[in-house]
Formats: C-alpha cells, sequence, structure tokens
C-alpha cells in the first residue's frame, strides 16, 4: 500500500530527476509565454529569413514559442518605434538591420534614439554589399573604374535600390575614398536597377551578393568587387574594395535588440539562445548559402559594433545632402 507521505517523496523525487533531465536555462522564469520577434520589412525577404531561423532555435531552446513579427514601413523605423516603446519584459525582440544605425542620421526628427531606447543582444550576421557593372563594360578592375571616373567626372552612373540605405551608402563611401564624382540614379527595390545595369543604361549598381550570384553566373553582369574588408567565400575570386582604397570595410547586418531597460539577465539568456543559433551547423550553412557571414556576438561587441556604424555613417549622410529636410 502506498501512503500518503510515500507518493509525496515518490512525486518529488520524480520532478527532480525531471528537472535534471532539462536544461538548466529552462529551470529559469524566463521565458514563460510566447516570444514575439519583430522585423521591420515584409515576410518572404532576408529580415523573415534570418528571424525565423533564430525563432526556430530559440523555441527548441527554451520550450516556449518565440514568432516572428513584421512589422514593415517607414525604411525600419516603424519596427524600431513599436519595439522602443514596448514594456521592456523580455517578450518583445527586435531583428534589427543596418538601418538602426543610419536612420537617426537620415531623419532627425524620429521618435526614438538607437541607442538609448534600446539594449543590444546580439550581432547575427553581416553581409557582403558588391559593386556590379553590366556584362560587357569595358571595365576589367576597379582601378580603371576608378580612373575613368576621375577623368570624366560626374559622368559614370551608380545606382542602388533604397534611398539611404547601406548599398547607396557604400556608394557614397566609395566615391569620397577614391576621390571622384559620380551621378546617383536611385531606385525603389533591386529589381528595376538591375534591370537598367544589364543593358548598360546605368555604370554600376550597389546591392548584396547574393542575388547577384545567379546572374553574374549566367554572364549577364559582372560583379566588380565586394565591400568586406575580407573576400566574400561565396565569390573568393573577386577582390575586395579596400584591395584598391585601403580602409575602405562596409558590411550589411541584422542583429537583436530589445528594449532599454529590460533586465540583464534576461539578456544573457537571449544571447545564450542566439549564440546556440550561431553556432549550429544547418543554421550556419543555410546562412552562408545566402551570402550571409554568422557572428553571433555577445551584446557588449554588438554594442560597440553598433556606435561604430552610427559614427561612420554620420558624415557620409551629412557630406551626400541626404538628411531629410522638414
Amino acid at each position: 500500500m502506498i501512503t500518503r507521505r510515500r507518493l509525496m517523496k515518490v512525486s518529488a523525487a520524480s520532478a527532480l530527476a525531471s528537472g535534471l533531465a532539462r536544461p538548466a536555462i529552462a529551470q529559469s522564469g524566463w521565458p514563460n509565454r510566447p516570444v514575439s520577434i519583430a522585423i521591420p520589412f515584409t515576410p518572404g525577404g532576408g529580415a523573415d529569413f534570418i528571424a525565423r531561423l533564430v525563432a526556430q532555435k530559440m523555441s527548441e531552446m527554451f520550450g516556449q514559442q518565440f514568432i516572428v513579427e513584421s512589422k514593415p514601413g517607414a525604411g525600419g523605423n516603424l519596427a524600431a518605434q513599436y519595439i522602443a516603446r514596448s514594456v521592456p519584459d523580455g517578450y518583445s525582440m527586435f531583428l534589427a538591420g543596418d538601418h538602426h544605425a543610419t536612420n537617426n542620421h537620415l531623419n532627425p526628427n524620429l521618435t526614438y534614439d538607437a541607442v538609448k531606447d534600446f539594449e543590444p543582444v546580439s550581432l547575427v550576421v553581416q553581409y557582403p554589399i558588391a559593386m556590379a557593372i553590366p556584362a560587357n563594360s569595358p571595365f576589367k578592375t576597379l582601378a580603371d573604374f576608378i580612373a575613368r571616373a576621375k577623368a570624366e567626372p560626374g559622368k559614370l552612373t551608380y545606382g542602388s535600390p533604397g534611398h539611404g540605405a547601406v548599398p547607396h551608402l557604400s556608394a557614397e563611401l566609395f566615391v569620397r575614398a577614391a576621390g571622384i564624382k559620380m551621378t546617383n540614379v536611385p531606385y525603389r527595390g533591386a529589381a528595376p536597377g538591375i534591370q537598367d545595369l544589364i543593358p548598360g543604361r546605368i555604370d554600376s549598381f550597389w546591392n548584396n551578393v547574393a542575388p547577384m550570384l545567379s546572374l553574374q553566373q549566367d554572364g549577364k553582369l559582372r560583379m566588380l568587387a565586394v565591400t568586406p574588408a575580407k573576400r566574400s567565400p561565396q565569390v573568393p575570386d573577386l577582390p575586395t574594395i579596400g584591395e584598391t582604397l585601403p580602409g575602405y570595410d562596409v558590411t550589411g547586418w541584422y542583429a537583436l535588440f530589445v528594449p532599454a531597460n529590460t533586465p540583464k539577465d534576461i539578456i544573457q539568456k537571449m544571447y545564450t539562445g542566439a549564440k546556440a543559433a550561431a553556432d549550429d551547423p544547418v543554421l550556419r550553412k543555410r546562412l552562408e548559402d545566402q551570402a550571409m557571414i554568422v557572428v553571433g556576438s555577445t551584446p557588449d561587441e554588438l554594442g560597440r559594433f553598433h556606435k561604430a556604424e552610427i559614427a561612420k555613417w554620420g558624415p557620409v549622410i551629412k557630406e551626400a545632402g541626404l538628411v531629410q529636410k522638414d
């Protein structure tokens, strides 16, 4: 016969064994309900792809659902404002893009501060930008392109998929680093710009490497150089701009942030989840197949990186006259 005291002992032992079998991280109070990860763009794009991979890993790790929530609009500002005003309880996360280092410069009238209103969690990925030219362009090297631009100031053109986005700013930084003048041809999205590049209606187009890989393989365009300091594993034969213009180094990126005043212990747990996603070989390969550089930084490392990005782009935006006026 099992007495009440005996039953309580068995139950306690069972509970202890169950607790020991689970990861220690799952025993904490957070998360005890679903967590939202806001993205600044529509579903189906790069941000959505990255967020869903991270959400999948964190759901497995913490035993709670992490839900990707799309909040597009205003170049990422709507999502940022939403998170800045959210309760800092660990249930609202933000997968911010590189716009989170430029929007305060582009629009001084924003209702949030990209540093003061957020806490960094982890730099998830970086990705290379490429300078592409028509397949039949006479330029064989970046030095050839720069030489022509110096000989004929303002004649050569460049396009990018969005005003004030990192591909656009990459071109603006290139113009300044090379000491040349070019004419900007703005586009709303990559597709129309690439459609003009292929037949040579513009001389160059700046965009993420991944969507241009197949076009290069099909002989429809040529990527002349990539923007990061190191060559891209997906196109190892493609030189970096820094090999011609020392010190030039630009990457696009996506990173996790939370509202300011989110408890530090929760941020640390979020970081362990993001790092686990970055270290997962299957997830890592899926990201690398899209020409992304997987990082998984600490909160402090992201904080320093974010401030450095803000400092880098401020002067470029001001000199290029990109600041939005009232």
